[in-house]
């Protein structure tokens, strides 16, 4: 919910040493490494340096410790933060320390030095790969080639760093996630001019990592000063994820009812409804090559295309009118994948890798390659059979919604599972684990818990009664379920639980700033208390049956009230008409991720009153205000003798008005009949 803090050292070299994100984990774990007298020690560091992963998966807390000892004799010696950071970087006490530290590294792992630091400087390096670089940029210049804003900086030259120069200022990273989801970011609320100040520019990456994060991409380890300063490695591959979304987006069910034609049975639907949308391209690819009589199955987008012969085996069977046995027959593989690209070509397949990027296995490319086919010639039929599923397919919006809200809200908290379909991920109670943890650490106990893949059903029930004994600890509403419930994949269940953690979490982090619990009722009243104060009229009834905020009015009003400066009254409707009022909706989404707001609802959902989603969004608006008067050191912020009381006649909120969309006994009991 928070907008990205940056972390300052004073020494600008070993400031650039690291990600803003890496600067705030080690922060963070330099001050929990304090004495009780407040000093921070060189004893200290073993068990810091042991929880970083560059050594942990290597060294041992006591291994790191005897280096630390053979290097300096005086462990007792007290550090600060740039010294610390200076361990981290430079030499863990010394230079040599440090070297001693890599070349063991190196000893026990068979790696070599240059694929862990750059030289005996001990600069971390990170490598970019220039042919991923050059074919990312031939997309941008094909796709945002008619752009208003960007026809004037493009196309860009890819054998130059004129991609990340151009990404500082964050217009084209917001523009490429349009590209790939389009609408996801009203450009209204993209700063566009040719010179942009800090705050604008910050706004305008704030908003596009927001706005990455709500189309699935991971964005755990970039902060906004990473894209400021054109970080090759951080812009490429956030570049590259967006893309990625876009060439995929349509290798799922609903998109391409098709696809139920790689599937024999019922049961092959639901394990393809599970797949990430790489596997079933994948799927896709062997679908096809077994029609055309090849005999080896592709099982990666590296190794097994190397040698090109699967491409022209798959181009026989899509495009017989432009393949001939010719490109089969050549020995060269060069020449092979050469061959394959003019195939492609006639297909309208833009070129963005060359036959030398096939032949060397490059993962991405040839994924991307494999994508661009499926999206001209996918193969596939139109059948009775496929209209039928088709109409099967058909959920709730709102529940659709809130399951893909839900799935993006799991995995932007950076945990190792990656959700692809919530209803059958959560199943195993492996990445619910991963979720509890990540919102109240602690709370798992991992020794009780059973990681995939799992075969014994006992095992998944285990992890979900773990996971149903945890949400009772943590007092959320789970009257007669128990963890073979989810198990069963009960969709109402599931979304019922996945609002309450996500809720949980939400109040958390304004108990946190508060220093005090957090009910719904308090976060209505701070909104119409925020927007009374403001000189604004609008007032919310409730987060349910208020229809007025369907208009937008509201939630645009709190926005200025918060931060005066964000809207652009110019650019507001009325929201009389459905379309002004998905105007309104848009705005609102993408100011309040200007401003630092995590949220993954859509115009819809404003539009239509989602109340879960009208809490997720006030709240995040309530969030951000407060961290900023925390941050600026206003200290009342913490205390509720400073709000001004609501004058006589003006809404509250009960106590208790959220209490419905809790796991009820009507939604458990409901189990054994749905079952």
């Amino acid at each position: 919910m928070s907008s990205y803090q940056g972390v300052l050292v004073s020494d600008q070299w070993l400031q650039s040493q690291f990600t803003q994100v890496e600067l705030r984990t080690l922060k963070s774990k330099f001050f929990s490494s304090r004495t009780q007298q407040g000093r921070v020690t060189l004893a200290e560091l073993p068990p810091v340096l042991a929880s970083l992963k560059a050594f942990s998966e290597i060294f041992s807390e006591d291994e790191i410790k005897t280096i630390l000892e053979e290097a300096h004799s005086d462990l007792g010696e007290e550090i600060d933060f740039e010294a610390f950071l200076r361990k981290q970087c430079l030499d863990l006490v010394n230079w040599q320390a440090y070297l001693t530290l890599q070349d063991r590294a190196i000893e026990k792992s068979g790696s070599t030095r240059s694929s862990f630091i750059k030289s005996t400087t001990t600069t971390f390096h990170h490598a970019i790969n220039e042919s991923e670089k050059a074919s990312y940029v031939k997309h941008i210049n094909n796709h945002l080639a008619e752009d208003k804003f960007l026809k004037d900086f493009l196309p860009i030259d890819p054998a130059t760093d004129a991609l990340f120069e151009l990404a500082k200022d964050g217009v084209l990273l917001c523009k490429l996630i349009n590209i790939a989801v389009p609408g996801t970011i009203d450009e209204r609320a993209i700063n566009t001019k040719k010179v942009l100040n800090p705050w604008e520019r910050n706004e305008n990456h704030t908003l596009c990592l927001n706005s990455a994060k709500a189309i699935g991409c991971t964005v755990v380890n970039i902060g906004t000063q990473d894209l400021v300063e054109g970080r090759p490695h951080l812009v490429l591959g956030l570049i590259s994820q967006i893309i990625k979304i876009q060439l995929l987006a349509d290798l799922n069910l609903k998109k391409t009812p098709q696809l139920v034609e790689l599937v024999d049975s019922s049961k092959e639907v639901e394990e393809l409804m599970t797949l990430g949308p790489e596997k079933v391209l994948l799927k896709w690819m062997n679908f096809h090559l077994k029609k055309a009589g090849y005999q080896k199955q592709v099982t990666n987008f590296s190794t097994d295309l190397k040698d090109g012969e699967a491409y022209a085996h798959l181009l026989i069977a899509l495009a017989p009118e432009h393949s001939t046995r010719e490109t089969l027959e050549t020995e060269d593989p060069t020449e092979r994948a050469n061959k394959v690209l003019e195939i492609a070509e006639k297909l309208d397949c833009k070129r963005y890798l060359t036959p030398t990027d096939i032949v060397e296995g490059s993962a991405n490319l040839n994924l991307a390659f494999v994508a661009q086919i499926f999206q001209h010639r996918n193969g596939l039929s139109t059948d009775s059979k496929t209209s039928t599923f088709a109409e099967m397919m058909t959920d709730d919006p709102e529940t659709s919604r809130e399951e893909r809200c839900f799935r993006f809200w799991m995995n932007s908290l950076g945990i190792d599972s990656h959700v692809n379909n919530v209803y059958e991920d959560v199943k195993n109670g492996w990445s619910l684990l991963e979720v509890m943890e990540k919102i109240y650490p602690g709370s798992v106990n991992w020794k009780l818990a059973n990681k995939p893949p799992i075969k014994m059903p006992f095992k998944q029930v285990e992890n979900c009664n773990q996971i149903v004994q945890i949400g009772k600890e943590l007092n959320l509403s789970l009257v007669n379920v128990a963890g073979n419930d989810i198990v069963a994949g009960n969709k109402k269940l599931i979304l019922a639980f996945l609002w309450q953690l996500m809720r949980f979490s939400m109040l958390q982090l304004l108990k946190n700033l508060r220093a005090k619990e957090i009910t719904d009722a308090d976060i209505l009243n701070w909104a119409n208390r925020t927007v009374k104060q403001a000189g604004r009229k609008s007032q919310m009834e409730s987060f349910k049956v208020d229809k007025s905020l369907s208009t937008g009015i509201f939630f645009l009003e709190l926005l200025s009230a918060v931060e005066p400066r964000v809207v652009n009254w110019g650019l507001v409707t009325k929201g009389r008409t459905d379309e002004e009022k998905k105007m309104n909706a848009t705005y609102i989404i993408s100011v309040a991720r200007k401003l630092g707001c995590s949220i993954f609802l859509l115009p819809e959902d404003v539009m239509q009153v989602n109340q879960k989603m009208m809490l997720t969004l006030t709240a995040s608006i309530m969030y951000w205000s407060l961290h900023k008067q925390v941050a600026a050191g206003n200290e009342n912020v913490l205390d509720d003798s400073s709000e001004t009381p609501l004058p006589e006649g003006e809404v509250t909120a009960p106590s208790g008005e959220m209490s419905d969309l809790a796991v009820d006994d009507s939604v458990s009991e409901s189990l054994s009949t749905e079952e």
